[in-house]
């Protein structure tokens, strides 16, 4: 298959936890810069960089990068391609998978939060409902 330019893989951690008896997902928003100005709601995760690398490096490398933390990949849990508005593909791949550490956020995170997954906020990015819904 032939990407379209500025077509993108990107992979990140789906990661569930069960706070105060609720299972919650760990969502993070990141700050807006000149290039990337998405203000929604997202799964850790981002852009494959090195193609040499696999896309489980990838994902232990992007979280640690914007929360601090390691991860243990338990299993592949989705892969959704969807068409920007550019006319781009982005093929997201996520993987389940387990905290390890303590959260430190990164930089280029504006917040982050643990949401219940029954009780998501109205300001998710388009493929978070999707994978929760699967997930379930």
């Amino acid at each position: 298959m032939i990407l379209p330019p500025n077509s993108i893989i990107a992979a990140g951690p789906v990661i569930i936890e069960k706070i105060d008896g609720r299972l919650c997902t760990l969502l993070n928003k990141r700050k807006k810069t000149v290039n990337k100005s998405d203000p929604r709601w997202q799964f850790c995760g981002g852009e494959m960089e090195d193609f040499d690398a696999s896309l489980e490096e990838t994902v232990k490398r992007e979280v640690k990068e914007e929360m601090g933390i390691d991860i243990e990949i338990e299993r592949l849990l989705d892969v959704i391609v969807q068409r920007r508005d550019d006319g781009s593909i982005a093929v997201l791949v996520h993987y389940l998978a387990k905290r390890i550490g303590e959260i430190k956020p990164g930089d280029d995170i504006e917040d982050w939060r643990w949401f219940p997954i029954d009780d998501l906020p109205k300001d998710v990015a388009p493929n978070v409902e999707p994978v929760i819904k699967k997930l379930k």
